[in-house]
């Protein structure tokens, strides 16, 4: 009876430092705060953050009170960043929301991302799905085309009007979705490729694309949080419907739920809007 008591006192004495150590990591890491983002934490950081706070390739800086991300040798905005499932929302600083003609600074797409999560040297994600990756993508892409005629048969080309010219004897028009091959017309050229995750619009009017691209788009950084599970022989990735990560391979998927003996699901905070 005794030596269950001894094993009783040593557990409750265990937990009592787990939990003293955690507060003591929260105490000495509060969440950062910069502008309308007021909640930044593990894995991020705010510039002249403690050392042992967050991960140091996750830093945001603040500038004039906006947090700012520094992606792909550029600078974005974050709008948002959610903790659950693993994703923050950024915009190019030079989109302005009653500005038609701003446009963003650098192309960027899908093909600017490594979804292949078993290498970790890669910071962001354009999806959450380690399979499936095309139509799993945080945002779709937006692309501008300078054309040398009018494209009137093709609904898909949405003309900016008086917003955007690249040429000053061309048509300029914005494409939403992915361009597709039999979707090129003669003498249209790519002058720009952007992306949004504002999927609620219909695309069909300039406005409307507009205001999708200074909504911002979503990356995530569920390499990151993967490396948190074992999934042995599975492959990670974020399972939208359970919201919990989950492992895949060709024989099957486990969700959260089937890994706690092994890690389980590991989720580092709150949502932050």
């Amino acid at each position: 009876m005794w030596r269950e008591a001894a094993w009783l006192m040593v557990l409750l004495l265990l937990f009592h430092q787990i939990c003293a150590a955690k507060d003591d990591e929260e105490h000495l890491c509060p969440p950062s705060s910069c502008g309308k983002i007021t909640n930044i934490k593990e894995p991020f950081r705010l510039q002249g953050d403690p050392e042992n706070c967050g991960h140091k390739s996750y830093e945001l800086g603040c500038e004039n009170n906006v947090s700012v991300l520094y992606l792909l040798s550029a600078k974005y905005q974050v709008e948002a960043i959610n903790y659950k499932n693993y994703t923050v929302r950024v915009v190019d600083p030079a989109l302005q929301h009653h500005n038609c003609s701003s446009l963003p600074l650098h192309s960027l797409s899908r093909s600017n991302f490594s979804d292949t999560y078993s290498y970790h040297n890669n910071l962001y994600q354009a999806g959450l799905s380690a399979y499936d990756n095309w139509e799993s993508l945080n945002f779709e892409h937006i692309v501008f085309l300078n054309c040398k005629h009018s494209v009137k048969e093709n609904r898909k080309y949405v003309e900016s009007g008086e917003c955007v010219k690249w040429d000053s004897e061309g048509y300029a028009y914005a494409v939403s979705g992915d361009l597709k091959a039999e979707d090129f017309e003669v003498g249209c050229d790519v002058k720009l490729v952007a992306p949004t995750s504002l999927r609620s619009l219909n695309y069909d009017s300039y406005t409307a694309i507009h205001r999708g691209l200074a909504y911002g788009f979503e990356i995530s950084w569920v390499n990151l949080a993967c490396q948190k599970i074992s999934c042995s022989m599975f492959s990670c990735y974020f399972d939208s419907k359970s919201q919990n990560l989950a492992c895949s391979s060709d024989g099957g998927r486990r969700t959260g739920s089937d890994l706690e003996g092994e890690g389980g699901k590991k989720e580092i905070g709150e949502i932050e809007e």
